[in-house]
């Protein structure tokens, strides 16, 4: 099925190539032969004011990256208003080496123009901006730096340690600028920001676009489908909340039954964040337990994968498995510290019960790259085995090596964080993808443990916002938590049994056998409890698998856009069967600028040249005038190259801009990254 658009062809440039209804992806082959016939019929069809060719910088860039024009589609369309954008402050990034020292900080005059010429991209509009935030270039190369001669993944790395980044550093000495500064205006302006994002809503004619039909591969630009959706359907502020429950009774510190975790889907459950989740029980009053440890991951179903099945290599972070309980994202830190005899100190984050980690690791002079180069690590059934010695000039380093089974995984890390905290238990850590039964009838020769579900949880577990989680995704790249967040538009993004409600408004009434939940408004429900009362039962969320949940995307774009949806097999992108247009995401972009979650949502993306999987754009192109003025999601695959997200142009104009290239060039990825550096500094431009 050909995924047609409705949008606009009315563009100011426009060179679009007509392809075959029974299209689901471009043939490569077929579009090298034909490319120039079709972008003459193109041409010969467009209105006449329409200028049939790529900007000269694109063209050129394609030709150094011996790619044609056929091989890539672009849509670049203006959003908003210009004294009323939506888009953060651009970010100054200063070469200290270019510039006298007595430069001062660049600021717009009354009229908007700019005071320095030394520095680069000055706002052009002060009036709708805050304050500029400056960064030096070469603080943002030592960041760089540092995290990849300390890691081989520098984007798990950050998501997991919670790294941060150049720009959160300088947006909060900003902010507290800005605190200060504009006390006394805060209620004035924060009500006209309001009305204004509420009334202005202004469509534009594309600046550009170039076979924007075209169903194309995605690889990870794909995240910016479900992080804004759920951001739309969920709330920014929507949390996932993973419940405790237990049977039997609490005598003293001591539980005579199971203690039951209730996986909620949540995408960051860093090791760190299980073990407050595991003090908190402890804090609750269980120290021991006579019982199991049963992990209810019931609200995904049929979710698991073959790790090696997308590009054989299984021990990479970026193939594991959602899980309705995952914990830290199936991976384990490995950190390596130098001896003096020959040998390296192994450390473990998180430590795995009842499994074989080596302390210590031969080393041999090589340079120091990958997990799978510098340590050749195999999972084995009960020991991790290191089939090499450590390259010396690894020093002390952090690699990251994904478990191959999710479940088994936090069963081990449960276990160990629960031994680690002092306390005890009898039994074993079961993680199941099928809820507890609570209906089943008790049997006395269970003696205390038999006792039924308790009727509230024992605790309840927030995770961070959605924002934050969004953050991590789409700046970091994080296919794992995109995965769970698709997941979880499925599981959430549609009315339940129960409203979820906080764990300290609900009581358990023993005279009518009900559990009630309250609000500032009474009673939300009055659940009959029977013989079970639990809110183990009525409070959890539907479970869901992807033909649920990619449905519910689906549904959502259907109402809600006019282009065709894209076609979506994950919510990652991880994917070669994947496919989404140039319109489908400038469409979605479009939409999101005048959404209430947008701030959220533009947030979590990488700043050209300053931060994110676009912080090489610099590099590549160091006088880009798109540098600290772009947010954007890249995608990278073999033979895919993309990218998509916002600009604010040199005018102060707002744009939408969206390239992706697929073609057969194997391993053409980081040649024709430049291609769409040459799109952001034209775009830039304007």
């Amino acid at each position: 099925m050909r995924h047609s658009s409705k949008h606009r062809r009315d563009a100011t440039i426009a060179t679009q190539t007509l392809t075959p209804h029974d299209h689901l992806r471009p043939c490569y082959s077929i579009g090298k032969r034909l490319s120039r016939l079709t972008l003459l019929v193109a041409a010969m069809s467009s209105p006449l004011y329409a200028q049939a060719v790529l900007p000269e910088a694109v063209q050129m860039a394609l030709s150094r990256a011996n790619l044609t024009e056929a091989d890539i589609s672009i849509m670049v369309t203006p959003v908003g208003d210009k004294n009323a954008s939506h888009l953060p402050s651009p970010i100054q990034v200063i070469d200290s080496g270019k510039v006298n020292n007595d430069l001062a900080p660049i600021k717009a005059d009354s009229n908007g123009q700019k005071t320095s010429q030394n520095a680069h991209n000055a706002i052009s509009n002060p009036s709708h901006q805050s304050t500029l935030i400056t960064i030096e270039k070469r603080t943002i190369e030592q960041h760089e730096q540092t995290i990849h001669a300390y890691t081989d993944d520098p984007y798990t790395y950050q998501s997991i340690e919670d790294i941060s980044t150049v720009l959160a550093d300088a947006e909060k000495s900003v902010a507290s600028q800005n605190d200060s500064v504009h006390a006394d205006s805060i209620h004035t302006d924060s009500e006209q920001s309001s009305t204004d994002k509420a009334k202005i809503k202004i469509s534009f004619s594309p600046l550009l676009n170039h076979q924007s039909d075209i169903p194309r591969t995605p690889a990870s630009t794909m995240k910016l489908v479900p992080s804004f959706i759920a951001l739309d359907t969920l709330g920014a502020d929507f949390v996932w909340y993973t419940r405790v429950y237990h049977t039997g009774i609490i005598i003293g510190d001591r539980l005579q039954g199971d203690l039951i975790i209730q996986g909620s889907g949540d995408p960051k459950m860093t090791h760190e964040r299980l073990e407050q989740l595991l003090y908190k029980v402890q804090a609750a009053g269980v120290r021991h337990i006579d019982g199991n440890i049963i992990i209810d991951s019931a609200v995904f179903k049929n979710i698991s994968k073959d790790p090696a099945a997308f590009d054989n290599a299984p021990l990479r972070p970026y193939n594991a498995s959602p899980d309705g309980f995952l914990v830290n994202f199936s991976t384990i830190g490995i950190k390596t510290y130098p001896l003096d005899n020959g040998q390296a100190r192994l450390t473990y984050e998180p430590m795995l019960a009842n499994y074989q980690l080596p302390s210590t690791i031969a080393t041999r002079t090589a340079s120091c790259g990958s997990a799978s180069y510098s340590l050749a690590p195999q999972w084995q059934s009960q020991q991790l085995s290191l089939n090499t010695s450590l390259p010396d000039s690894c020093r002390e380093h952090a690699f990251y090596v994904a478990y191959p089974d999710a479940k088994d995984f936090a069963a081990r890390v449960v276990a160990s964080k629960w031994k680690t905290l002092g306390n005890t238990l009898s039994g074993q850590v079961v993680s199941n993808e099928i809820p507890y039964d609570v209906t089943k009838t008790p049997t006395a020769a269970h003696g205390l443990t038999a006792i039924a579900m308790s009727p509230l949880p024992l605790v309840s577990y927030p995770s961070l916002t959605l924002t934050q989680q969004i953050y991590d995704i789409n700046h970091f790249s994080n296919n794992v938590m995109a995965e769970q967040v698709a997941l979880s538009i499925g599981a959430y993004g549609k009315p339940h049994i129960m409203p979820s409600v906080a764990p300290d408004d609900k009581t358990h009434d023993d005279k009518t056998n009900t559990v009630q939940a309250h609000s500032g408004e009474g009673a939300l429900y009055q659940q009959p409890t029977q013989k079970v009362a639990s809110l183990y039962q009525f409070g959890k969320p539907a479970t869901t698998d992807y033909p649920a949940a990619l449905q519910s995307i689906n549904q959502w774009w259907q109402t809600t856009l006019q282009t065709s949806p894209p076609y979506l097999t994950n919510g990652s992108g991880l994917c070669r069967d994947c496919t989404i247009t140039a319109a489908n995401l400038s469409e979605l972009l479009a939409y999101a600028y005048d959404r209430p979650s947008f701030d959220a949502y533009v947030n979590s993306l990488g700043v050209a040249g300053v931060s994110g999987t676009i912080t090489t754009h610099s590099e590549r192109l160091p006088e880009s005038a798109a540098i600290g003025r772009a947010w954007i999601k890249t995608g990278t695959l073999n033979n895919v190259t993309s990218m998509a997200g916002y600009v604010k142009g040199l005018s102060g104009q707002d744009y939408v801009v969206v390239g992706i290239i697929n073609t057969e060039e194997a391993l053409n990825a980081y040649t024709a990254r430049p291609v769409l550096d040459a799109l952001l500094d034209w775009t830039a431009k304007h």
